[in-house]
């Protein structure tokens, strides 16, 4: 799990093709607070992707071609990344699974202050799971909906998060990663009637999921 708070970018320097997607090799452009281990989840770009080999300042991690497909990755060449979260660390974004529902794109962008105001497509499979003042996750970045319509939706972006994160890059017509709110993922499956044995609105609210 993630929370939608990125570290800062990394570059993919090179993406190989093998049996059933790429390796993409990755190079940070900043620190970490300690090097990241074979076998760590890190969230590039808000799909979740495992380290499997570290080499001087870069890692590789395997995209397969589901993953290819429905995300921006094989386009990308920077990227957002994040650490998979500790159960001691502060939830500062929202839960992220790094499980890209779809991709989305870029509508219109417009400054609002130092802010900035983006509106992006909603595929319309996705509207449902999307209400104002709630959370997704564009290319990884936990942001907070202010308004949404049947195929759109619309972010403010502070100046912080332009900073750190590819988001600043963003030009009309470039394509994204969206994730929904897992939250709301599994309320809308509670009330379509197809829910996982066991899962319970009451269930939910006892873990503090409501």
């Amino acid at each position: 799990m993630f929370t939608g708070l990125a570290a800062g970018r990394g570059r993919i320097l090179a993406k190989t093709k093998v049996a059933g997607g790429q390796a993409l090799t990755i190079k940070p452009l900043f620190s970490w607070d300690n090097p990241l281990a074979l076998g760590e989840s890190v969230a590039v770009s808000g799909v979740c992707l495992t380290v499997e080999k570290t080499q001087d300042e870069t890692f590789t991690a395997f995209a397969s071609q589901e993953t290819l497909t429905r995300s921006t990755l094989s386009a990308a060449r920077e990227v957002n990344l994040e650490r998979a979260l500790k159960l001691s660390d502060r939830l500062g974004g929202h839960i992220v699974s790094g499980h890209v529902d779809d991709r989305g794109r870029v509508l219109a962008i417009a400054p609002s202050g130092l802010s900035r105001e983006i509106r992006f497509f909603l595929p319309p499979k996705l509207a449902p799971l999307v209400v104002e003042k709630g959370s997704i996750a564009v290319e990884g970045i936990s942001l907070t909906v202010n308004l949404v319509g049947a195929d759109y939706f619309t972010v403010q972006i502070i100046p912080a998060t332009l900073e750190r994160t590819t988001l600043v890059d963003l030009t009309p017509g470039q394509e994204v990663n969206l994730e929904t709110d897992i939250l709301a993922r599994y309320v809308q499956k509670l009330l379509s009637g197809d829910k996982p044995p066991g899962l319970t609105l009451e269930k939910l609210a006892e873990n503090g999921f409501l």
